[in-house]
């Protein structure tokens, strides 16, 4: 559905993807993460076609085409991170003049409406709109033709809690009846929720591909169990690297890396050793941290 093939796009002498190659297949919900400025959006403006590849392939569909060209747009809708519309167009009118240039069955309007969840102001110019509406305005137009492919970027930046509950409930419905998803996100629960892989980009490069989860995985097992300890015996840090090897004092914190299911064996250690325990708390993995550890690799 969408194959980059040593993808490269350069800004001047800023390489913003570098020798990019990846498949995404028919029905599957992919996630592209990455701090600012690691290529996602670029990567997925050169999936709608509206960056051209300095070297490199990108083709859509089934069979593929290049993505550039005219046809190859029949297959996808796209929500750029920054949605804008006229605002003096009220929200109706904007499904209308999007429903009438996708070729969109009229019916179709109100469901679209529906899934804006204006609350009432579809009537209103969206130059009064919040954030917040012009973002579920944008998804509504994104959702509006039957693509088969759905590529957005930051699609729930702004929304607030009902919003993401209506997207979620839609992109559930979408992958259920085996549309194809893109999206990139900062919010790990989104690319958890709705994702079947994670394609993860750094300084715009893939450093890694990884199914749920593998992903699941790496960040529990860089999660930290701090224990502030009061009397402890003077063997117990021995004791507790018998179960994990990583752990170590600071202060009179007891510093325990490692995944959560390790965790209870440790606690029940240090109870059994006759130490109080004043505080307990639990870190689990970020995505922050774990970015800078692959930055760290590219060096």
């Amino acid at each position: 559905m969408i194959a980059y093939s040593r993808f490269t796009k350069r800004f001047g002498a800023r390489n913003a993807v570098e020798d990019l190659t990846l498949r995404i297949e028919p029905g599957e919900a992919v996630a592209l993460l990455g701090p600012n400025g690691s290529g996602k959006t670029t990567t997925l403006k050169a999936a709608a076609g509206l960056v051209q590849p300095t070297s490199g392939t990108v083709h859509v569909g089934t069979p593929g085409q290049p993505a550039c060209d005219r046809d190859a747009r029949a297959w996808l809708s796209f929500l750029p991170q920054r949605v804008a519309f006229p605002e003096s167009l009220t929200g109706r009118e904007v499904i209308e003049f999007y429903r009438r240039l996708r070729g969109v069955d009229g019916s179709y309007a109100d469901t679209a409406l529906k899934l804006a969840a204006l609350n009432g102001s579809s009537g209103r110019p969206v130059g009064t709109y919040s954030g917040g509406m012009v973002q579920r305005l944008g998804l509504a137009v994104a959702l509006l033709p039957a693509s088969p492919l759905l590529l957005l970027d930051e699609p729930t930046a702004a929304l607030d809690p009902d919003g993401l509950c209506a997207f979620y409930g839609v992109m559930e419905r979408r992958k259920a009846v085996g549309q194809t998803i893109f999206f990139t996100s900062h919010h790990l629960g989104d690319a958890e929720r709705l994702a079947d892989r994670f394609a993860v980009l750094i300084e715009g490069r893939l450093v890694a591909l990884l199914t749920t989860r593998e992903l699941a995985d790496r960040l529990s097992a860089r999660g930290v169990l701090r224990l502030r300890l009061e009397s402890p015996p003077a063997d117990l840090l021995d004791r507790v690297r018998r179960l994990a090897p990583r752990a170590t004092w600071s202060g009179d914190e007891l510093i325990v890396p490692g995944p959560a299911a390790g965790r209870p064996p440790v606690i029940d250690l240090v109870r059994d050793s006759g130490a109080a325990i004043l505080g307990l708390t639990a870190e689990e993995g970020r995505l922050d941290m774990f970015y800078r550890e692959l930055t760290g690799g590219l060096r």
